[in-house]
């Protein structure tokens, strides 16, 4: 069932403030560049309780935004303590309330603490914060209405270009089945006479399945946005050493079959072609026969 988001530029440009909001869903969201704050921080948003999340450049290469997730009772507040403090090197923000002001300080917290949890359990982005907050105590009807709000939150984000939730990897194939109603995928694979890797074309991307195994070097004319996917993936523990290989511990999800191939391979490649069915068809074959049906 599709959702309608409806974004308000505040100030009419492409680039400026703007306000989200998503059908029958008591939450709003207000997206902001650094730049923007003074024109916008009188509005009464800006004085309600809420979660919001800062993006800035990481200061490691391995990633393409940091991340920092905070809680407050007045945003407004809390805000002007970031803009004064040099260690929060912010350019974009985004925060949540809700319209009806009736977000509680455990409520937000709780909001708070799963953000950073997701976060980190994404693997995508590197996260400011220094640790994890505990989740508070709610009664089981509030958890059933804050995961409600969260889920709408995650909705919002990448719309917004904060894109720190969209996981890396599959953490279990049976939430994978059951999310995509158990869809049969076409499995390929890359042998050399050293290692091998399988993938699966799915919704979320291109998978390459747990117990796959990479080249450990990479070729020198691999490039540097390979590099450093391949540095994310060893720091974030989803591909670890063994011996003269490495090896993927959990399902990991690329963009295109190029990338994928290029991890495994260490090298630049074309998945269309690298990537083939146990009866030896390409990945390319394979596109061009479905698109004749």
């Amino acid at each position: 069932m599709g959702k309608k988001l409806t974004v308000y530029m505040i100030d009419g440009t492409a680039y400026g403030p703007r306000l989200a909001e998503i059908g029958n869903w008591v939450g709003k969201a207000i997206y902001c560049p650094r730049a923007s704050v003074n024109k916008i921080i009188g509005r009464s948003e800006f004085n309600n309780p809420g979660v919001y999340c800062l993006k800035g450049d990481p200061t490691d290469e391995a990633f393409d935004e940091k991340i920092y997730i905070g809680e407050a009772e007045n945003i407004k507040t809390r805000l002007k303590q970031h803009l004064s403090d040099s260690s929060k090197d912010f350019k974009e923000l985004i925060f949540f309330m809700s319209k009806d002001e009736l977000l509680t300080k455990t409520q937000i917290r709780y909001l708070e603490s799963r953000l950073v949890q997701l976060a980190i359990d994404a693997k995508t982005a590197q996260i400011d914060n220094g640790n994890s907050p505990s989740i508070p105590t709610l009664h089981e009807a509030d958890i059933s209405d804050m995961e409600y709000f969260l889920e709408q939150m995650k909705l919002i984000l990448p719309v917004m270009g904060f894109k720190f939730l969209i996981s890396s990897t599959v953490k279990d194939a049976k939430e994978e089945n059951q999310n995509h109603k158990a869809e049969v995928h076409q499995v390929y694979s890359i042998k050399t006479r050293s290692f091998s890797a399988k993938m699966r074309e799915t919704d979320q991307g291109f998978i390459v399945t747990k117990g796959s195994v990479a080249k450990k070097k990479l070729s020198p004319s691999c490039t540097e946005t390979y590099r450093n996917m391949r540095k994310r993936l060893l720091e974030t523990n989803v591909l670890v050493e063994h011996d003269d290989k490495l090896i993927f511990v959990e399902d990991t999800i690329f963009n295109s079959p190029s990338a994928a191939s290029n991890m495994i391979l260490g090298r630049n490649s074309n998945g269309l072609t690298e990537w083939v069915t146990e009866d030896g068809e390409t990945f390319k074959e394979i596109q061009e026969k479905m698109n004749t049906q």
